[in-house]
């Protein structure tokens, strides 16, 4: 029978979102209901929501620290001679964006906060009169400026709470608390950082209005958040993605089927993401002509746009895109990670594994034979805290480098920073930063076979004008690498925090690469710039030290070198009953027989869907279609393997055994351009031309599902 409900029903389910129609509107079965209970139960455990007394905890902060600065403008305005009558409406307001506008903050997260203020308000008044009021609050603690950075900030630690506030000023006489800046217009005459400021906000809002069930995106976001994070692809600043990229996608996949719970939503964010033809950008609504003058993501007009290797544009003008720090290498491992993602929801879905699954973290230790280590050293607790935010916010440079470099086929950076104390004995100070294989220092994984070839050089280098290396030469292979001494001021005399870079080499013998520029070059990069912000101290330095996967014993706790044995979600016979109890439904024998064969492999026989697939992974090269560039592309050769998470998926380097140098620095250097290599121009569209072949493949396998 018609109602009126039913018809808001269908003019919702009607309406589209995004740049394309939805994939299928088909709802939610009752095993997508139960996998979606299961998926809650799982999240529950991992603590990623939070309780109701912190939540209102946050809201009271939010409230003084707004009261603060409504207190704050209505002073700044008295000080400038403005009637006492006048300065009590001229108001102001703090806005919140990130995970906590989104709704999918977790316990303990900190809050990205912005403070809008009038016309007659400074950036300059921001960061002295308020700074200094903040300051007074007895709640505020770990107060500290950053007036140069891209984005300017304020971070505070109020009442136990972390928070990153922002300053824009709008070019209005009042700034009432209905203010919605959702307005383009509000962008008119405002300087580029006022600009960046409002566009955190600008974004979450627009991203929320941009999805059709709230709800269903918000618990979906969650699970890709924790699943990102544990996977090691969840940094923004080492070249993965950050929370509003993550977001962005899974905004996407909502869009694309809108009807859709939960746990469907996991299971075909994997699908649409894996099969996505990067550098395709991803659009959630077509970009906005407002001209009002600032630069948009825009490949037709700007030429660098069209070297971004994975395009997510924010919604808001001006849009911008969120994964500019992309490399080769980072888009290569998180390709990876989605193609897994999609075996392990796969058996999910089908009841034989459980979400468990999803969120077991990979061995980065056992992933690869050859390492960087990068450790940041500083004399006090404070300038370690400023030292690691900038080293860590260049890694990324060196990673690009280390890409351009023919021997290399990846650089995987693990996103985690461990820490190094300055009296820990686990890397002692008398101990060559590489041993060689006489060293019999600490046990050697009985798992691996001995090396056959040259020990590797040491690396350790303290990145100043007057420090040199010995270099070893193809010549040396044969003989045990000469410890280096201890840097000036070694570890002893303060902190340190170490980052670890997972390399593969190309399969050539005899290997002899030479790291030196590439290492020195990051190292005056870093330097350089603590210099012009007036950070650099005494005590500040960094160290770059080769290391194969036996000897990462001298640096990490013995529980994260343990390999784990080899398991395969495909390969898996036995059905597993869910933790709920649930089983799943029974299917004709027909489709047993089609999910059997497309699973295990038993068969040559596919279904269409899985033939695309294969067409696509056989096509997975990065750099193979980059016009002119692609002699430079070092992942042209990656092989994409392995059969999960914890096993070797880049292997290339198996049989090899280069020879690693850090010495002087080469005599014939390549340029050090800016630009990323390997991406095909002409592919950076704005449309998402490549939803044709989603559409195409998804229905496909619906119709193998039904």
């Amino acid at each position: 029978m018609w109602s009126p409900h039913s018809q808001q029903n269908m003019t919702q389910q009607q309406r589209t979102l995004g740049m394309t129609s939805a994939i299928t509107l088909a709802g939610p079965k009752q095993i997508d209901h139960v996998r979606t209970e299961e998926l809650v139960e799982t999240l529950e455990q991992y603590n990623v929501s939070v309780c109701e007394e912190e939540l209102n905890h946050r809201m009271e902060i939010l409230s003084k620290l707004n009261n603060l600065v409504k207190e704050w403008i209505r002073e700044t305005s008295i000080n400038r001679n403005m009637p006492s009558n006048v300065a009590e409406q001229v108001g102001g307001k703090i806005y919140t964006f990130g995970s906590y506008r989104l709704g999918v903050h977790h316990k303990g997260a900190d809050i990205d906060a912005l403070c809008v203020a009038p016309r007659h308000v400074d950036r300059s008044d921001y960061f002295t009169t308020f700074f200094d009021k903040l300051k007074e609050q007895e709640e505020v603690s770990d107060l500290r400026a950053v007036p140069d950075a891209f984005v300017p900030v304020i971070k505070m630690n109020f009442d136990g709470i972390e928070i990153d506030m922002l300053f824009a000023r709008l070019a209005l006489k009042e700034i009432p608390d209905s203010m919605d800046l959702r307005d383009d217009m509000l962008l008119k005459n405002l300087d580029q950082k006022c600009v960046r400021s409002l566009n955190g906000c600008r974004v979450t809002d627009e991203i929320l209005r941009l999805v059709p069930n709230v709800e269903n995106f918000r618990l979906a976001l969650r699970a890709i958040k924790l699943w990102a994070k544990k996977h090691g692809i969840y940094s923004n600043a080492l070249g993965y993605l950050g929370g509003v990229s993550w977001a962005m996608l899974v905004a996407r996949t909502c869009q694309l089927y809108p009807n859709a719970v939960a746990a469907t939503l996991v299971h075909k964010f994997f699908l649409v993401f894996s099969k996505w033809k990067w550098p395709q950008p991803v659009l959630l609504k077509q970009l906005d002509d407002v001209n009002l003058g600032f630069p948009v993501w825009d490949p037709r007009v700007n030429i660098a746009d069209r070297y971004h290797l994975m395009p997510i544009i924010t919604p808001a003008y001006p849009q911008q895109n969120s994964t500019f720090n992309v490399s080769m290498s980072t888009r290569t491992i998180m390709e990876d990670e989605f193609k897994q993602g999609l075996a392990i929801t796969d058996e999910i879905m089908f009841g034989r594994q459980t979400w468990d699954k999803l969120f077991e973290p990979p061995n980065f230790f056992t992933k690869y034979r050859h390492y960087i280590v990068l450790l940041a050293f500083a004399a006090t607790p404070e300038d370690q805290l400023e030292w690691c935010g900038l080293v860590e916010s260049k890694v990324r440079h060196l990673i690009v480098s280390l890409e351009r470099n023919e021997h290399i086929v990846l650089a995987h950076v693990n996103p985690e920073c461990f820490p190094h104390y300055g009296g820990s004995e686990l890397v002692s100070s008398t101990q060559p930063a590489t041993p060689s294989p006489t060293d019999s220092t600490g046990p050697v994984e009985n798992s691996e076979p001995a090396p056959d070839a040259s020990p590797p050089s040491n690396l350790s280098t303290a990145a100043t004008a007057t420090t040199t290396t010995t270099t070893t030469t193809a010549t040396t292979n044969n003989a045990p690498s000469t410890p280096n001494p201890p840097p000036k001021g070694g570890k002893g005399d303060g902190l340190g925090s170490m980052w670890f870079i997972g390399l593969v080499f190309a399969k050539t013998e005899h290997l002899n690469v030479d790291l030196t520029y590439d290492i020195q070059s990051f190292t005056e990069t870093v330097y350089r710039h603590a210099n012009q912000i007036k950070m650099m101290k005494d005590g500040m330095k960094i160290e770059a030290r080769y290391v194969k996967r036996k000897q990462l014993q001298s640096y990490v706790p013995p529980h994260l070198l343990k390999r784990e044995r080899k398991t395969s979600t495909s390969n898996s016979n036995s059905s597993q009953t869910p933790k709920n109890g649930t089983t799943t439904p029974m299917m004709s024998p027909t489709s047993e027989s089609k999910s059997s064969t497309a699973n295990n492999g038993a068969s040559n026989k596919k279904r269409i869907s899985d033939n695309a697939c294969d067409g696509y992974f056989k096509k997975a090269k990065i750099g193979d279609e980059s016009g002119g560039q692609g002699d430079e592309s070092p992942n042209q050769s990656i092989i994409q393997g392995g059969e999960d998470s914890n096993s070797t998926s880049f292997s290339l380097d198996e049989s090899s055994n280069p020879c690693v140098n850090i010495g002087e620095p080469q005599k014939n250097t390549e340029s050090t351009g800016s630009q990323l290599v390997g991406t095909n121009n002409s592919a950076a569209l704005t449309k998402e031309v490549c939803h044709v072949i989603a559409v195409t493949t998804e229905r496909l396998c619906l119709n193998q599902c039904v």
